[in-house]
């Protein structure tokens, strides 16, 4: 009996490793951007605690909560989502990563080719969507429809994670309509954990600190 059982975990490690092996790869997210590996002593305004507590529990993530990451260029949005959720796909949790503008292209395609919905059901297979620099989002009344059309579409359904540069107030450039404007992000924050990355770039601090030591 102790025998079976000792299978039985065996069975369930390797399966377990396969699923995270197989949603690791359809992720596509950048690699080594772990929690473990970001300093929090670089900037101000997060605390690691307040991303752990995303990482332990899945329970937003079941609820279709976002979570929306703000600050400058260069201060880690992208490395803190990108931590987040490596930790969420070793609970199990499927998910994609996108720059935002690549799936506004990718969307807008669909659209033409009168696809979109069946595009939008296809991404709901994921339980988390990371759609990376939302803030360069700047393009036709077209696109900034079907960016929309996502957010809408994942409200209450599926969550969320989402990096801008630019605050809400500076969301009129993202959306060419300010009642879409104001739409989007009322579906946004209805569920959701809003963190913001402030004080200089990393790039920037590194580009100085090699410049000294030259």
């Amino acid at each position: 009996q102790h025998y079976l059982a000792e299978l039985c975990e065996q069975e369930t490690a390797e399966r377990y490793q396969k699923r995270l092996q197989r949603y690791t790869r359809e992720s596509q997210l950048p690699p080594g951007k772990q929690l473990a590996n970001f300093n929090f002593e670089q900037v101000e305004g997060i605390k690691a605690n307040q991303l752990t507590a995303l990482t332990t529990t899945t329970q937003w993530v079941r609820q279709a909560s976002n979570l929306l990451l703000f600050g400058p260029s260069g201060t880690g949005k992208t490395h803190l989502a990108t931590g987040v959720a490596y930790a969420l796909l070793e609970q199990g949790i499927r998910l994609k990563f996108f720059s935002a503008v690549n799936l506004v292209q990718q969307l807008q395609v669909a659209r033409q080719n009168l696809q979109l919905p069946e595009t939008l059901t296809r991404l709901d297979r994921y339980s988390v969507i990371i759609l990376d620099d939302i803030g360069y989002v700047r393009q036709s009344e077209q696109e900034a429809h079907v960016l929309f059309e996502l957010i809408a579409h994942r409200y209450e359904t599926g969550s969320l994670i989402i990096t801008s540069n630019q605050p809400f107030s500076q969301w009129d450039t993202i959306f060419t309509d300010n009642m879409m404007t104001v739409a989007a992000i009322d579906r946004l924050v209805h569920h959701a954990t809003i963190l913001e990355c402030q004080g200089e770039s990393f790039r920037k601090k590194a580009s100085m600190a090699r410049r000294g030591n030259a």
